[in-house]
This record gives structure tokens, C-alpha cells and sequence, in this order.
């Protein structure tokens, strides 16, 4: 709104600077935008559902399930470090139980970012804040934030999924180039070193409460330890350091309780239900949950293996292997689980008198690959060489490091066992110890 009367916003920091016709730009937009939310919410049923079930004896007009009201408290922001912030905002209470007795009457709740203070002002707080602190303060199971790009490795390719530890490393690893990471850090760090009530900041029923950004006690003797996590300014603005603000929010939330976070690119029709309603989704998932994780083989895993490894058996790029065949290398093997289902796996057969391992039995989809699996898993088995044999997928191989070499480069006690007359070709690859983590370089929205 800002931008449309020709002033430029003003930032310090994560948070705007609001003079009161930004105010009145601000409350503008939110009015606007929870009448659309609302409007959209409201319509009915179609008449000819309701004749078609024999219900038109009854008005069915607007549907009464859209609830907002003033669920938000808020205190100035005030003057930090000699900034005068204005109208600016900053979260002071969830109101939890009235949120909670609308959800439980299956109402959709709709809370803007205007904040209500004690002394009946309208103030500007920073959505994600209040989005951070609402999640945590309903102990809401996920938190949906809506961009306008997706993120990316640095191969191009969609981060579809990242566990709570590796998007923390990511951030730690940007703290010296982002304010925001840097803020993540130093939050999360003090929490950490805090008392919780039960592994949770406030308990239902009672008004979530916070002073600066800090929790404090809500005058029940309970303590409401959750804080909403803002992020802005000219940083996330310039997206110079992509999505990472985002990300920071969301491992903010995880650390807090929330389970999931989605990360969806709103310009692209259909996101949300792609998101929720498809495996792999569309966007990038944050959990602290067990959606995906690399682990050894167990029985139960036997019929995933075989269906992933099935196709490539028929096609003759794997050795076909019995049931019981299979059976008795299960332990060798590793898969990795995606929400309850197994979408790639390998074998590894160390050779420890010669440091080395044989990798066998790859059966990886393509958003799987390029995460070293297996290389970590060897390093960690204190391995400093790869081997396998192959007949038909050797380019493949050679991308990825493997350069072929001769029969004798093959573990003694593995050449007794070859079959000559498939032909295979052997190919090799030293190891080098990595650090763990993912990718930082070219993480960005395109």
C-alpha cells in the first residue's frame, strides 16, 4: 500500500517503521484482504446439491464457519536503539481459548496481523510473528507460509523435503551473512538453556503472553514461554539470501512444537493441495517428525525392495536375486523412507581388511540422488574406497566419481565370487570425509 501513494516502506531491522499513514495504509490492506478471505469462505452449497438431497425446505445461504476478532494483543514496539518504530507492533498475547472455541465449533479462524493494545490502539505487527506465535500458541500440528518462488539446491533442483536438523545447520552456516540467521541463532540458542513446562511454553485454556518478543509470566502462574519469530526488512525483501528468512521461521516453529512446515510457492495454481495432498508434495517441507530418513533394512522393508528393485532386475541392470537371496543380504541393505513408504535403496558389503565396500542393489528415484547415502554411511564404517560392477549403468557411475579399473583392484575374497560371464565392468571411487549438512550455495526462489 506503501508503494501505491508513492512512498517507499521504511525498515530497521526485521521490522517496519509505521507512521500513521502507513497506518492507515496497513489497516486498509488488512480490511481488505479479511473481507476477501471471508467472502471466499462464505458462499453455500449449490442448489442442485440441495435438491438433488432433498434439503431445500431450509435457507441455505451464507455458511456461518469464518471467525475474527480482536485474538490479537499487541504493545508499541517503542524506540529501539534510538528508532523511533511508530505504530509498529509487537505480539504481547494469543488469545488461545476463544481461538480454540471457535476451532472446536468448526470455525475458520482469521487473524490479521493488526494488533489491539491495552489502551485500544491499532498496531502494525509483523506477520510472520504473529503467524510464529499464533502457531505455537494453539500448538497447532503445521504452519503454511506462502511465497512467490520455490527453493532450490544448488544442482536447480526442488528441495522437497528437509528434517529440522539439517534446515538448523543451513541456517547456523548463513549467520554471518544474514541478520536473520544470525537472529535464529541467538534465539533458539537461549531457549534452549530455558526452563519449559511439559516440553511446552504455556498450557491450554490460558492466554499465551509475550513482552518484547519474550515470554513472560501470564499472571496465572503459568509460564508462556512462546514467542513469535518476525522476519522482514530489506533482507528478505532483496531475497539476497533467497528463502531463508522463511526457512528461519520455520525451524523457529519446529523447535517450538509444531511438527511440519510448508513452504509453497503461491504463484503457482494449485500449490496448496499439491502440497498436502501428493507424496512429494510441491513445495518445501520442514518436520521434526520422522517423514524421511535413511536407516538399515528390517523384514518389513522386503517387499519395497523388491518392488523398487523388481524393474531393474527384468531389464537386466541388476543380478536377479531370490526372495531368500534377498533375505539373507537384508541386513546389508539401507533404505530410505519417505512418510511411511520406501523410495530408494542400496547395498553396502564392507570389506574392512581392505577399507573398502561394495555398493549393490541401487535403486534410487531422482530426488533422492545426490546425497551421498551411502558414501556417509561407509566414512562413518571407516571405509576409504567404493567398488562395484556393473554392466549396463557405468556413465551413470562415472558422473557421480567412479572411474573403472581393473579386476584385481577388487577385494580378493569378492573376486572368488564373480561371475565372469555376465562381463561386468568394475569401476572404483576413493572417499573423501565431507562435512554433513546440505547445500548453501544458490539457495534461492528463481
Amino acid at each position: 500500500m506503501k508503494l501505491a501513494v508513492g512512498r517507499k516502506a521504511k525498515y530497521v531491522g526485521q521490522y517496519r517503521v509505521t507512521d500513521s499513514d502507513s497506518l492507515e495504509a496497513a489497516m486498509e490492506a488488512a480490511g481488505r484482504i479479511r473481507l476477501t478471505i471471508e467472502a471466499k469462505l462464505s458462499p453455500g452449497p449449490p442448489m442442485l446439491n440441495l435438491r438433488r438431497h432433498g434439503v431445500i425446505g431450509h435457507w441455505h445461504g451464507l455458511v456461518d464457519n469464518v471467525a475474527s476478532g480482536n485474538f490479537l494483543g499487541a504493545k508499541r514496539r517503542g524506540v529501539v536503539h534510538g528508532v523511533d518504530y511508530g505504530f509498529t507492533g509487537e505480539v504481547k498475547k494469543i488469545d488461545v481459548a476463544r481461538i480454540k472455541e471457535r476451532l472446536d465449533s468448526d470455525s475458520i479462524v482469521v487473524v490479521s496481523n493488526m494488533g489491539y493494545s491495552s489502551s485500544g490502539e491499532v498496531l502494525n505487527c509483523n506477520t510472520y510473528e504473529v503467524a510464529t506465535a499464533c502457531a505455537l500458541a494453539i500448538e497447532a500440528d503445521k504452519l503454511i507460509c506462502v511465497v512467490d518462488g520455490q527453493i532450490f539446491d544448488e544442482n536447480g533442483r526442488v528441495i522437497h523435503f528437509m528434517s529440522l536438523e539439517e534446515a538448523d545447520m543451513l541456517i547456523r552456516k548463513r549467520a554471518k551473512q544474514s541478520d536473520i540467521a544470525a537472529n535464529y541463532v541467538k534465539v533458539v540458542d537461549e531457549e534452549d538453556h530455558e526452563p519449559s513446562l511439559n516440553g511446552k511454553g504455556h498450557l491450554n485454556g490460558y492466554a499465551a503472553s509475550f513482552q518484547n518478543g519474550l515470554g513472560f509470566n501470564n499472571g496465572n502462574g503459568i509460564c508462556s514461554g512462546e514467542q513469535g519469530f518476525a522476519i522482514g526488512g530489506e533482507e528478505r525483501l532483496s531475497r539476497s539470501n533467497g528463502y531463508l528468512s522463511e526457512l528461519a521461521a520455520a525451524a523457529y516453529v519446529c523447535h517450538g512444537g509444531v511438527q511440519r512446515v510448508h513452504i509453497i510457492d503461491g504463484t503457482v495454481d494449485g500449490s496448496l493441495l499439491l502440497e498436502l495432498f501428493t507424496r512429494d508434495g510441491a513445495g518445501t517441507m520442514i518436520a521434526r517428525d520422522v517423514y524421511e530418513g535413511t536407516r538399515m533394512a528390517t523384514e518389513e522393508d522386503l517387499p519395497g525392495i523388491r518392488k523398487l528393485i523388481y524393474p531393474l532386475e527384468e531389464s537386466g541392470v541388476l543380478v536377479r536375486r531370490t526372495d531368500k537371496e534377498l533375505l539373507e543380504a537384508l541386513y546389508s541393505f539401507y533404505v530410505v523412507e519417505r512418510d511411511g513408504s520406501v523410495i530408494a535403496c542400496a547395498a553396502l558389503f564392507p570389506f574392512p581388511e581392505d577399507k573398502s565396500g561394495e555398493v549393490a542393489a541401487i535403486a534410487v528415484s531422482e530426488e533422492c540422488r545426490g546425497r551421498d547415502y551411502i558414501e556417509k554411511e561407509a566414512l562413518s564404517l571407516g571405509l576409504g574406497k567404493l567398488f562395484l560392477l556393473t554392466t549396463r549403468t557405468a556413465d551413470w557411475f562415472v558422473r557421480r566419481g567412479f572411474s573403472e579399473c581393473s579386476i584385481e583392484s577388487i577385494p580378493e575374497q569378492r573376486r572368488k565370487r564373480i561371475n565372469l560371464s555376465r562381463g561386468s565392468k568394475y569401476y572404483i571411487k576413493q572417499l573423501q570425509p565431507k562435512h554433513a549438512g546440505v547445500p548453501v550455495n544458490n539457495f534461492a526462489g528463481r
